[in-house]
């Protein structure tokens, strides 16, 4: 079992009674960021969620039920490498396999998107292939290389479809030319583009487990201005949330992330959003 000390105020809900071998989910926050975005500071994203979360309600009155009672203990922080975003990639992967094996809920809070491949590894070593990735995002982070690595956050999905892992991805509306260039060539047509959101559709192309990743920058920019790389338009609220209580009715999600808040002195309620959106996906997925 993993043995970690309580992040003593920082425990995700400020719940006081942290049991790891009661707890169903692992709060796992990782503050990793590169200087490649538009607007830096992704790594003060865990931090700030946790922070919000202490002022959400624990019941939650459209599931009619308090989540919290099954149990969340939230990890340390994780100490990002400096040396490079693989080194940080494969002490993830370690971390969340073991999760895995003790038959928890791993959910991710960053940080920047790169640390999602460190997950999706470690389900890759349980799963094999034998899972989806829901991919929500203004961006489909499917890059082969940049910036001279290819473990940049614009990479992130590439690795995946790299180990055979079928890709969904939702909220797209930036995509460069060697991405578009990659899909057509290898006939990929899971992409849903921001507004269309065709719940069944999407439902439709994922497997029975499902891994999903949930960059925050999928979201509209005028209720979450926080993110790396802002884009225009995006998901409202209820869209967002409609799509994942439908697909956790259908499939088994296994593990998930929300990754780039980077949050902006003096305004608090995109962290709010963050904190609430992990709550709800706690609550449908578990």
């Amino acid at each position: 079992m993993i043995q970690y000390p309580k992040l003593e105020p920082f425990n995700f809900l400020g719940l006081e009674d942290q049991n790891y071998k009661k707890s169903r989910v692992v709060i796992f926050p990782v503050p990793y960021s590169s200087t490649t975005f538009w607007k830096s500071g992704t790594k003060e994203g865990p931090l700030a969620i946790i922070e919000a979360s202490r002022h959400l309600e624990l019941y939650d009155s459209e599931l009619k039920k308090d989540p919290s009672r099954m149990g969340i203990f939230t990890l340390e922080q994780l100490e990002p490498s400096k040396n490079s975003p693989k080194e940080t990639i494969t002490t993830i992967k370690k971390v969340i396999r073991e999760i895995i094996r003790d038959g928890k809920f791993p959910f991710m809070i960053g940080g920047e998107h790169s640390i999602t491949s460190g997950a999706i590894l470690a389900f890759y070593q349980k799963f094999s292939a034998n899972f989806s990735i829901l991919h929500i995002d203004a961006h489909t982070d499917s890059r082969d290389e940049y910036e001279g690595t290819k473990w940049h956050h614009a990479c992130a999905m590439r690795r995946a479809r790299d180990l055979g892992i079928k890709v969904t991805h939702v909220g797209i509306r930036s995509i460069s030319e060697e991405e578009t260039e990659y899909f057509k060539r290898k006939k990929i047509n899971t992409i849903f583009f921001a507004p269309q959101l065709p719940v069944g559709k999407i439902i439709s192309t994922l497997k029975k487990n499902v891994y999903l990743t949930f960059d925050l920058d999928a979201f509209d920019i005028s209720i979450m201005p926080s993110v790396g790389s802002p884009e225009p338009g995006g998901l409202g609220w209820y869209e967002a949330l409609h799509l994942i209580r439908e697909v956790s009715k259908k499939r088994k999600v296994i593990g998930a992330d929300a990754v780039e808040l980077c949050p902006i002195p003096g305004i608090s309620a995109p962290d709010f959003l963050a904190a609430k959106l992990i709550y709800k996906i706690i609550g449908y997925a578990i």
